[in-house]
Parts: C-alpha cells; structure tokens; sequence
C-alpha cells in the first residue's frame, strides 16, 4: 500500500514538470523504482534525482526515463532495443508497454543485478545481454523502437541498420561536454532524419565490454 501510494506521489511530481500520456503513466504506476535502486540510496528512490550505481555508473531521474518513454511514442510497438540497461528500471518501464524488450549492458556487474531484479519482479518479456551495446543485436532485428540510453556525438551506422522503416530511435546526442540533446531520429524510405527535443544530461557512451 505505501509502496503504491510512493508510486503515485512521484507520477504526481513528474506530472509538474511533463504531462504523461495514459500508458507511460500507468507502467510508472506498476514499476517499484525502490527495486532498482542500491540498499543506501533506498530512501531516495522517489525522488527526482539522479542516484549513484556500480561501476561509476547513474540510474537516471525518473523525469527523464518519463520522457524518453514518451519520446519514444510506444503506444502499440511490440519490440524496442534498449542501449545501456543500467539498473534495469528503464527496461522495466518499456516492459510495462511493449510486447518484448531487448536490454543490452556492457558492464557485467550491473547486468547481473538488473536481472535478478527482473527475475524477482517476476517480469518476463525483458531479454538481456552482456555486449557493446554500439553494435545492436542483430538476431533480433529489426526493432520498431530504439532507445539509446548514453550519450554519443553520433549514432552508429549499424543500430540505423537494426531500426525498422518506419521506425524511431531516441538518443541524447552531445553538442559539447555539457550540452546534450534527446534527439529523435526517424528512418522512412531508408532515409534517417532527426528533430531535437531538449536539452538533457547524460553519462557518455564507452566502447568495449567490462567484467
């Protein structure tokens, strides 16, 4: 009951600063962020804050997964490719809308706590993978949605390649170190254009795999 009424209060705060379509605020409203969030930052875990993770790395603002959902104009999308699983949280929420979501982590520890997390929610439709995720997962393309959940000053060629035409992918693209941009790209007739949406901050993209 609290847990439902924390849920509620922080749909509420999003709600000051970004009006949420129905869908994006219902699977804010099934999604226990407490769940993803480190023991000592528990307290935290409704608040519009940015929270420290393992290996250097951020659970983003409940504000911006929001508006990155919503950016992403999900409503009857059956697969999305998410960059970057982070804590999972993100995932969790894109599983509450879409059919089957694909996550992919390049940092192991965080990987492996994300899906114990999933697996103790009891959340299904989420498929993992220990990669770069700058290369896609190409076994599964091509996704009507992509989520790219670092910042780059590019998008790699490949992931436009694993996007299906008539697709969207969104990213926060940085102008320069401090001035990041959640960018959406859409690919139609296998041309890719893209409109900027607002300013953001985000960690940086890194190359590689970490054990």
């Amino acid at each position: 009951m609290i847990k439902a009424r924390n849920r509620q209060n922080l749909v509420n705060e999003i709600e000051q600063h970004f009006k949420l379509d129905t869908h994006v605020k219902e699977a804010f409203l099934k999604v226990d962020r407490e769940a993803f969030v480190p023991n000592e930052f528990k307290h935290l875990s409704y608040k519009l804050d940015a929270l420290p993770l393992a290996a250097s790395q951020w659970i983003s603002s409940p504000l911006t997964v929001a508006k990155m959902t919503q950016h992403l104009e999900l409503k009857g999308v059956d697969s999305v490719l998410e960059v970057g699983c982070g804590s999972g949280y993100q995932a969790a929420i894109l599983s509450q809308i879409c059919r089957r979501v694909f996550t992919i982590e390049r940092i192991d520890e965080l990987l492996k706590t994300a899906k114990t997390t999933f697996s103790n929610l009891e959340i299904h439709n989420i498929f993992t993978r220990f990669d770069d995720g700058q290369r896609g997962w190409k076994q599964y393309a091509p996704f009507e949605r992509i989520l790219f959940s670092a910042t780059a000053k590019e998008i790699p060629e490949v992931l436009f390649e694993q996007l299906a035409e008539g697709g969207i992918l969104i990213a926060p693209i940085a102008q320069s170190k401090d001035y990041h941009i959640i960018t959406r790209f859409y690919k139609k007739n296998g041309r890719i254009t893209s409109e900027s949406i607002e300013q953001c901050l985000f960690v940086p993209v890194l190359d590689g795999t970490q054990k």
